[in-house]
Parts: C-alpha cells; sequence; structure tokens
C-alpha cells in the first residue's frame, strides 16, 4: 500500500464502525501491524474488522495469551506483542505461521516488532486526540 490515509473517529463505535469499512477492503493474507498508546483503540479496531469479517464472538485484547484465534472464514488471527520480552520471543509464538497464513491476522503493539520482516500489508496508527477523539492513519 503506498497511500496514506487519515481519519478522525469520536467515540468507541465510531472506530468499530471505521474498522468494519476498512475490513472490506481486506483479502485472506492480509496482516494489520496496530500501534498506538495503551488505551489508543487498537483492540476496538481489531473488533470492527472481527465484526465486519463475520465473526460473531466475543473480541477482546490478547494481551496474556499473546495470541487468539476466531475461528471465521477467513481465519482472524489476533495478537498483542506488548508483553514480549524480545524480539526472539516472536519466532516462540509462531509470527511467521500466523503473518504467512491465509487468513487475516491482526498485531496490536507492532512497534515491538523492531524492523523485522512479518508481511505486513497495512501499518495502522492510532493517536489520542481527546478523551473521545482518534486519529487513525493508514500506510
Amino acid at each position: 500500500m503506498n497511500s496514506k490515509t487519515e481519519v478522525i473517529t469520536c467515540g468507541e463505535k465510531e472506530t468499530e464502525d471505521w474498522a468494519g469499512a476498512f475490513a472490506r477492503t481486506l483479502s485472506p493474507g492480509a496482516v494489520i501491524a496496530l500501534s498506538g498508546n495503551l488505551g489508543a483503540g487498537k483492540t476496538a479496531l481489531s473488533r470492527g474488522i472481527c465484526k465486519a469479517l463475520g465473526f460473531r464472538g466475543q473480541v477482546s485484547s490478547p494481551t496474556y495469551t499473546i495470541v487468539h484465534e476466531y475461528p471465521n472464514t477467513p481465519p482472524i488471527y489476533h495478537l498483542d506483542l506488548y508483553r514480549l520480552n524480545s524480539v526472539s520471543d516472536l519466532s516462540e509464538i509462531g509470527l511467521d505461521y500466523y503473518a504467512f497464513n491465509q487468513g487475516i491476522t491482526l498485531i496490536e503493539w507492532a512497534e515491538r516488532l523492531e524492523n523485522q520482516e512479518t508481511g505486513i500489508t497495512h501499518f495502522i496508527r492510532i493517536e489520542i486526540l481527546s478523551d473521545n477523539e482518534r486519529k487513525i492513519t493508514v500506510s
């Protein structure tokens, strides 16, 4: 993706709605890197993507389990790298399996990848502008 898109959302529902529209542009094999401060809305964005792709179960941050696999067509892999101690932990969680599979892979705290080659197709940065407003930048 060579272009850059920016949008401002107001509230979690609007962020999820935007993510739903974004999800409809994705194809199997897409790897979405999500970055932003704690509480910026990475999980809300992930929830919107999962809902739009047809997943009807609960979507929560996999902070403690590191990976949630959502049964769906295509399958959705939701990773959270927040608790990883080093880049070497990426191979232990099987990042290559998820990133190079034909599902949709969502990676929260992607800044912890430290420039690792992971097949990322979309970078999404979420910035907190105020209590309710978020700036979402896709590149």
